[in-house]
């Protein structure tokens, strides 16, 4: 997606997620993230942004980490996070230089897209906590949303944070298993460490989506929201080996916490 479509993108989730936090008692639960009440997601997505925008205004990671207690009133803390983020990204273009998770990618324009997406997911559990219907989401954020879990969160995460996947990666099933998402398609399969390498998924773009020994496949919409576990098993279309489906929801589970 071009950055201008993203931050476009944002700016109309960030909205959506605002009204639902105004709209909604703050002590009344996230159903979608039970542990949370609407102010500790508001509280989340606060400093999720703040501590993006340090990262591209120290170009670094700040030492201290989290900032101390935000306002009282969730939703003065959203907007003063949200200033500082879309402060950040109007003053930088997006391959200037930022510290990110990510090795590959150490700009601007990582941050870009990855707070699109976490705008998303993170309105869809407001509108939820406030019992509003959930918002339109547009398939090209989902389409990048579903790239983005499968190659940054399961690929590049399994590599690098190993123990967030226990032992799931020790002696897995390496099978393929493809996932289908309207025009595009990708394969995965679970790599079991070889000597010194250790295990890890290997996420590719696929031409057909039909080179695996399973398949999950649905609308990008209902794809993306499942992958994040905002949607139940009927929300996508699986078929194929049930050993390798159970392991590739176990590993997207581990991938996703």
């Amino acid at each position: 997606m071009e950055f201008s479509r993203l931050l476009s993108c944002l700016e109309d989730d960030f909205a959506l997620l605002r009204s639902a936090v105004v709209g909604a008692d703050p002590s009344a639960r996230v159903p979608s993230c039970p542990d949370w009440s609407v102010g500790d997601l508001a509280d989340h997505v606060a400093k999720v942004y703040l501590h993006k925008a340090e990262c591209i205004r120290l170009g670094a990671f700040p030492d201290e980490w989290p900032p101390g207690v935000l306002d009282d009133d969730p939703v003065a803390s959203l907007d003063r996070a949200y200033e500082a983020l879309i402060g950040q990204f109007s003053k930088h273009s997006p391959a200037d230089p930022a510290a990110t998770w990510h090795e590959p990618d150490q700009t601007v324009g990582f941050w870009i897209r990855r707070m699109a997406q976490e705008t998303v997911i993170h309105r869809v559990d407001a509108e939820l906590a406030a019992g509003r219907p959930v918002s339109p989401i547009p398939d090209d954020l989902a389409f990048d949303g579903i790239d983005e879990v499968l190659k940054l969160f399961l690929g590049y995460g399994s590599n690098h944070w190993l123990d967030d996947f226990g032992t799931l990666l020790d002696t897995p099933d390496e099978r393929p298993i493809s996932v289908s998402a309207s025009h595009h398609a990708w394969t995965l399969a679970a790599v079991a460490g070889r000597g010194a390498q250790p295990g890890h998924v290997d996420v590719q773009d696929s031409a057909t989506g039909f080179d695996g020994e399973a398949l999950v496949s649905g609308d990008a919409v209902p794809l993306l929201l499942w992958l994040w576990n905002r949607g139940d098993d009927s929300s996508v279309r699986a078929s194929g080996d049930p050993d390798l489906l159970k392991q590739f929801h176990a590993l997207r589970i581990a991938a996703t916490q």
